[in-house]
């Protein structure tokens, strides 16, 4: 078993090295229709499996479509990390769509419209 320093550098390498898999390397074009970035990399306490959360922008066709060409990749981006990263093992890579980034945005924007209707309903009404 791995300290959990050592996972957590191994899991910010992988985290590094797959943005610029995805940025330049990555040919798919299902991959590159949607903007694709990683939001973070969870790496079992063995190094033997890496789990690489990314948030796509855009539409939920291309969402589709983006992950389909992540899981098709997946081959590759293990055997790239395993020529760009030294461990004894290269871990397997599962990517994951993450949402967070959604849902945040969603929350803020009803707490933007509660916030306006407030102030609306607080207003003082003039008279005619």
């Amino acid at each position: 078993m791995a300290t959990e320093r050592r996972v957590a550098r191994v899991a910010e390498l992988i985290k590094r090295e797959v943005s610029q898999l995805l940025m330049y390397e990555i040919r798919d074009e299902r991959v590159g229709a949607g903007m694709v970035s990683v939001t973070d990399v969870e790496v079992s306490g063995d190094l033997q499996h890496a789990k690489i959360f990314v948030s796509i922008y855009s539409t939920d066709e291309v969402r589709r479509s983006t992950m389909a060409g992540l899981k098709a990749a997946s081959g590759f981006v293990r055997r790239e990390l395993g020529q760009r990263i030294r461990l004894r093992r290269t871990p397997e890579v599962v990517f994951i769509e993450d949402r967070s980034l959604e849902r945040g945005s969603r929350v803020l924007s009803l707490l933007n419209q509660i916030g306006q209707q407030q102030s609306a309903s607080e207003a003082p009404e003039t008279e005619s």
